[in-house]
């Protein structure tokens, strides 16, 4: 059922004519009268009773417009609320992000955000599983990864970097630490993911890149726990820039092997704003991407 022709048909009984209803749409009479030929078509029934004079409702057109009038009201009523929510700054977000990432970065910062837009009901799913954006029903989403592929809208949000780290009183009773190949003789705290619990790749100043093999009896996840076995003085880690720098700027844990850059799967990576589409964006999602994009650090906090 086309919803123009039923509302088209609905001013027509109102006005009871074709030219009243022209005049305030600034259309012609025979636009309006070939909508409601068509609805009359699909209907297979007459609606109004034409003559060159009048024009008048058959039985079946007033009992059609009795039934119609509240679901046409209905719809204008929906749809006003559908671009309401649009339009205004309210409503339920779903967010989505690493466990890791969720609690370290985004929790933080979510009392300000409450703050400026408290009709924002929130939804924060902590998860390292990448939840379905449209069967999850997910609004926006924050993602680690070199890149964002698929068919999805994603924009970088920060630069993430890895480092090697290990707290004072570990590296007070342990071998001494000045070149990766070095790292044969201390104790792993292994991220569970593969690529993390088997070889971690350096790259010194002048690019040259070496891959040293990682062997531990000791695999955690998520990442939040390596640094709390960190701080405990359980071993050595590799642990991303955001958990890692705020711990070192305070001494509580020690960067190691500062002359190389280091990683576990690529040194591109960085933290990405994903959401469906940009069409339509309501309003409460693009509060949260310009709240976050203006609040998280662009680049790693230490060099």
């Amino acid at each position: 059922m086309n919803m123009a022709d039923l509302s088209l048909f609905a001013e027509t009984a109102r006005a009871g004519s074709f030219a009243a209803v022209a005049r305030a749409r600034g259309t012609d009479p025979s636009t309006i009268s070939r909508s409601v030929a068509s609805l009359e078509a699909e209907l297979g029934v007459r609606l109004f009773q034409r003559t060159t004079r009048s024009l008048a409702l058959t039985e079946a057109g007033d009992l059609y417009l009795s039934r119609a009038l509240p679901l046409i009201e209905e719809l204008a009523r929906i749809g006003s609320e559908a671009r309401a929510t649009k339009a205004e700054t309210r409503g339920t977000l779903r967010l989505t992000a690493s466990v890791t990432f969720g609690q370290a970065m985004i929790l933080p910062l979510l009392p300000g955000f409450r703050a400026a837009y408290p009709d924002i009901s929130l939804e924060c799913l902590f998860t390292d599983q990448n939840l379905d954006l449209v069967a999850d029903r997910i609004d926006l989403a924050v993602r680690l990864a070199p890149a964002i592929e698929g068919d999805v809208i994603a924009s970088k949000l920060m630069s993430t970097r890895y480092r090697v780290v290990a707290s004072p009183g570990y590296l007070a009773k342990a071998p001494p630490l000045a070149a990766p190949g070095e790292l044969a003789g201390h104790r792993f705290l292994l991220f569970s993911i593969r690529p993390f619990r088997n070889r971690w790749i350096f790259r010194d100043a002048a690019g040259r890149l070496s891959d040293v093999p990682v062997r531990g009896d000791l695999v955690i996840s998520p990442a939040g726990a390596i640094l709390d076995a960190a701080l405990a003085g359980l071993g050595v880690a590799l642990l991303p820039n955001y958990l890692s720098d705020p711990a070192i700027a305070d001494g509580r844990l020690t960067r190691l092997l500062t002359g190389w850059e280091v990683t576990a799967t690529t040194f591109d990576t960085g933290a990405w704003i994903v959401y469906p589409s940009r069409s339509f964006l309501p309003a409460k999602t693009r509060a949260m991407i310009d709240f976050l994009g203006q609040r998280l650090p662009r680049a790693p906090v230490l060099p």
